[in-house]
């Protein structure tokens, strides 16, 4: 256990953040599983600025590498281009 006070809230605050960071991540994921089975081109595009934001504040925190917010960006670009 932590001997010093500093440590103790740095354990109090990692915590919050780690659950924090954890919603996030996970409400991410939800949205680009949503967005990759939508079938129709306009709910898509629509759909698609508010998820590349969600990607885009995941590498801003370090929550994901950015090269892995660039690719998913891009495959889902993509995707949505195609329908």
């Amino acid at each position: 256990m932590a001997n010093h006070k500093s440590a103790l809230k740095r354990i109090r605050s990692n915590e919050k953040r780690r659950v924090l960071n954890r919603y996030q991540h996970k409400t991410t994921r939800n949205a680009i599983k949503k967005l990759r089975e939508l079938t129709d081109a306009k709910e898509a595009q629509t759909m698609l600025p508010s998820v590349v934001s969600m990607i885009d504040k995941l590498a801003k925190k370090n929550v994901i590498h950015s090269n892995k917010a660039g690719n998913l960006k891009s495959q889902l670009t993509k995707h949505v281009a195609a329908l």
